[in-house]
């Protein structure tokens, strides 16, 4: 028997607190060497939809699974089988499309929380899809927040953000006209966009700004441009090995020195105290997000467990005809 947790099984259960418990729980099995994480792999062929997949195997709360997905013009579709890791029993299958929206803003949470100023109050945002609504929910858990920017391209899909999240979050959410304008102003900024052409220049960003990079994931793919990546004195990753496959914006960046790549740290490092994060209030400081499955895998789990106590989702039959025959005939 295996658990089926839809997408609204999951919204029920998954809050931004538990979203960055289990991220940080993440990131510390990682760094004390009781995970283990395969990077994101891409199945494709031409006219046809991507294939995703990504691995990881937590041995400190003891699941390992999967997270797989598909995309193409129709659209994305997650889903994450999470197994025992002792046993290899297939305890639950979970959508994952929230699950992934929420882990990922609750990194950036976590990365604001350690590399932002402590003083900075002010967010600017460049996206205004489903990404950027939970890095905005993770940010004010973590900050005093006192004023939000935000640019989309869509000035429809712009003023709906803006209402939908000055309500959420309880802080005023502005419209700006331009880019340029957002990162000016922005003490903490936020790209979560599908750009493949840089959004952000460095000549605009001021001393200080702590820059969370989430949306590029492929190496063609760029949401900084080469100054902004160099303007950073700091600039960490969730995975140095996965970064090197699918960070455009470093990519591109170091490729005519690639020793630069010896500067960039791994977050969990950062979060286990074995480097530094911001050391001078002028620094700019860059997490370039691209998302790892032990993330997935640990809030999967603790997903599972509240399920499992509170009677939330579908018990499935899986494999049950062959582990009869098997306990039949041992």
């Amino acid at each position: 028997m295996a658990l089926l947790l839809t997408e609204a099984d999951v919204r029920k259960l998954l809050t931004m607190p538990l979203a960055m418990e289990s991220v940080e729980a993440a990131f510390r099995h990682l760094a004390a060497g009781a995970a283990r994480v395969h990077p994101r792999r891409r199945l494709h062929l031409e006219g046809f939809s991507y294939l995703h997949y990504m691995a990881a195997a937590d041995g400190a709360d003891g699941y390992e699974g999967l997270k797989i997905y598909t995309s193409s013009r129709e659209g994305l579709r997650f889903m994450i089988p999470l197994f025992r890791a002792k046993t290899g029993e297939l305890l639950a299958i979970l959508e994952g499309d929230y699950l992934g929206q929420m882990r990922t803003g609750a990194a950036t949470g976590l990365a604001t929380r350690l590399l932002a100023r402590e003083d900075a109050h002010v967010v600017g945002i460049i996206g205004t899809g489903v990404q950027a609504k939970t890095q905005l929910e993770a940010i004010v858990t973590v900050r005093k927040i006192e004023r939000i920017l935000v640019f989309g391209r869509n000035a429809e899909r712009r003023e709906k953000f803006v209402q939908e999240m000055t309500a959420k979050l309880g802080v005023p959410v502005e419209a700006a006209s331009t880019a340029e304008d957002v990162v000016r102003q922005s003490e903490i900024l936020v790209t979560a966009t599908t750009a493949v052409n840089p959004v952000v220049s460095g000549a605009w960003l001021a001393k200080g700004t702590h820059i969370n990079a989430v949306g590029a994931n492929f190496p063609q793919k760029r949401e900084l441009d080469s100054e902004a990546v160099n303007r950073a004195s700091a600039i960490f990753v969730d995975s140095c090995e996965q970064a090197k496959m699918e960070a455009g914006d470093l990519i591109q960046t170091f490729e005519s020195a690639p020793d630069r790549w010896d500067s960039v740290k791994e977050f969990a490092e950062l979060l286990a105290g074995r480097v530094e994060g911001r050391t001078a209030r002028d620094q700019i400081t860059l997490f370039k997000s691209n998302g790892i499955a032990i993330e997935d895998i640990v809030t999967a789990g603790r997903i599972y467990e509240l399920a499992i106590e509170r009677k939330i989702g579908e018990q499935i039959n899986l494999w049950e005809e062959t582990e009869k025959r098997e306990r039949t005939a041992s």
